[in-house]
């Protein structure tokens, strides 16, 4: 039986074309895989078929009908987290209310209550939660957060008993062993309910191990539709070859971890990290990466690195500063480290010009000097200067509330760091080395693509020349082209300017790539360093990822 039917599907956004005469079909208990690059056209086609975007042309059929389509389809996205602050089996209960009853999600009568419960259970063993039902969802792991959504939006087609499941980008932000988990999840779901999926990934390890079928979008248009390998392997013919860098780390250590200890502890929620007597060093240089399961500490640790935290014990040493002692010797030290965050934000109200300018200016040696000669008129001591110039390195939306609980204005920081721009300023040669066209220049954030987003906050980093860069995590929603470029780029940066790179990656191909040294960290503590390939074999093999090197069942 056939679920989904599209044909000659256009859709455009003012003068581009998203989608150009698009044609398939899916058959129920289908997976069908959408791969291409950023861009292509994948989220478009999934908010069609959503029923969000109705403004289109072409035929679109599911499940018989030809309008309302939310009424048969389910969706879920990677970066929503909207659950209530209850427990897991309550979160279920609410969407079975409300779908039932076509009303807002309260809770059933106490007369009702064991009939929703009952299924409520059964949805969640669908997902592996039945053992965390009575956990409340917002202190379970990112990884059961996304589970116990899917739980919300397949708790629609077990009511309805059908209905067509679209995800866009499923665990692209997870670490492998979440990821194995989820995608098994999924394979349970569609062998269970025989219900059909369509999922969009730029992942092809996802497509081979999930995926019936794929088609591969390449600017609005179908090129290929066939088994996941053929098609991955005609998606990847544009795959630049990998940059082999000529540089070698030095023995100096430009960074030193000192026997570092942090903890944190949530009222109610108990500890969710004790990360005790960490030590390792960075060599300039040097091309690091650091991987390990979600919630094992390694954002923290990085934030520790950037001095945008201090450890509650031990030292960390930066090119010879101690991040513990505030002051113009660590405000000059951070002018040479960009730091870009896993939840990185772009300004909406800049064009991609104003922002490479700024943040230019602002770490420019004209800055400090403006710094220090505003300070002393305002009587502003050099820790303050300090702890405000940090902000600067913060996502936007954590530097306004920090600066809201210090009673400060937003405009204290352009008050005594203008960003003072050099004349010759060019940002073109970066920009080339992404892989971004001049014009976005002139673009803002809402008219960039997901790629081109990570690639602008990676330009606004570069466009310094910093001699240490700290990456949390901010390639996850990159397709593996676009993300070959990038690596190859960082690559070239540090044979040109031997800028020591320290990154958190959960994309093992990237890491054994772009390294010189893996360190595995697990509950606080390093489990592992050494060679590339053997870390992250072996973090793959402790994660039971199979994804990652078994074909499709």
């Amino acid at each position: 039986m056939t679920a989904v039917v599209v044909k000659n599907l256009r859709k455009r956004y003012n003068n581009k074309i998203a989608l150009d005469n698009v044609s398939f079909q899916v058959e129920k208990g289908e997976i069908l895989g959408v791969v291409g690059k950023s861009g292509a056209g994948k989220s478009t086609l999934i908010r069609i078929l959503r029923g969000i975007d109705r403004d289109y042309e072409g035929y679109v059929e599911i499940l018989g009908r030809r309008d309302n389509f939310r009424e048969v389809t389910a969706i879920h996205l990677q970066r929503n987290f909207a659950l209530w602050a209850e427990p897991a089996i309550y979160n279920i209960i609410r969407k079975l209310y409300a779908v039932r009853n076509n009303c807002d999600e309260s809770l059933p009568m106490e007369e009702e209550w064991e009939e929703y419960e009952k299924k409520a259970l059964e949805i969640l063993r669908l997902v592996g939660l039945e053992h965390k039902k009575d956990v409340l969802a917002n202190v379970l792991s990112g990884g059961e957060k996304q589970r116990l959504i899917l739980a919300r939006q397949i708790a629609k087609i077990y009511e309805k008993g059908e209905g067509v499941l679209l995800l866009d980008e499923p665990a692209t932000m997870a670490c492998p062993a979440s990821k194995q988990i989820l995608l098994d999840v999924l394979k349970n779901i569609n062998r269970e309910l025989n219900i059909p999926i369509v999922i969009t990934s730029h992942l092809p390890e996802i497509h081979r191990y999930l995926c019936n079928r794929t088609i591969l979008l390449e600017e609005g248009k179908v090129i290929l539709d066939g088994k996941p390998e053929e098609v991955i392997e005609k998606f990847l013919e544009e795959m630049a070859p990998p940059y082999i860098r000529r540089s070698k780390p030095k023995d100096r250590a430009i960074i030193e971890v000192k026997n570092v200890s942090k903890r944190y502890f949530v009222v109610r929620g108990g500890e969710t990290l004790n990360m005790r007597n960490i030590s390792f060093h960075v060599r300039e240089g040097e091309i690091l990466s650091i991987i390990g399961p979600s919630g094992a500490g390694k954002s923290v640790l990085l934030r520790l690195l950037g001095g945008l935290e201090l450890p509650d014990s031990g030292k960390i040493i930066v090119d010879g500063v101690d991040l513990s002692e505030y002051g113009w010797k660590r405000i000059e030290l951070r002018r040479k480290i960009g730091i870009l965050h896993q939840e990185f934000s772009i300004p909406h109200y800049l064009t991609v010009r104003d922002m490479l300018k700024y943040r230019a200016g602002v770490k420019g040696e004209g800055a400090i000097t403006a710094a220090k000669l505003k300070s002393q008129e305002l009587g502003i001591s050099p820790k303050v200067v300090d702890g405000i110039y940090q902000l600067i390195d913060l996502p936007e939306e954590e530097r306004r509330s920090k600066l809201e609980r210090l009673g400060l204005s937003y405009n204290i920081i352009n008050t005594l760091f203008p960003a003072i721009v050099d004349e010759d300023f060019n940002p073109v040669e970066i920009l080339k080395m992404l892989d971004l066209d001049e014009e976005v220049l002139n673009r803002r954030a809402e008219e960039l693509s997901g790629g081109e987003k990570v690639r602008v906050a990676l330009a606004l980093q570069l466009i310094t020349k910093p001699k240490i860069l700290l990456l949390d995590e901010p390639f996850g929603d990159l397709d593996p082209i676009t993300l070959r470029n990038v690596a190859n780029y960082l690559k070239m940066i540090n044979d040109r300017y031997s800028t020591t790179v320290v990154l958190i990656s959960h994309h093992i191909p990237l890491i054994k790539e772009i390294s010189d040294r893996v360190i595995l960290i697990d509950r606080g503590k390093i489990e592992m360093e050494g060679d590339p390939e053997v870390v992250c074999d072996k973090f793959i093999e402790i994660s039971n990822s199979r994804f990652l090197g078994e074909e499709k069942e």
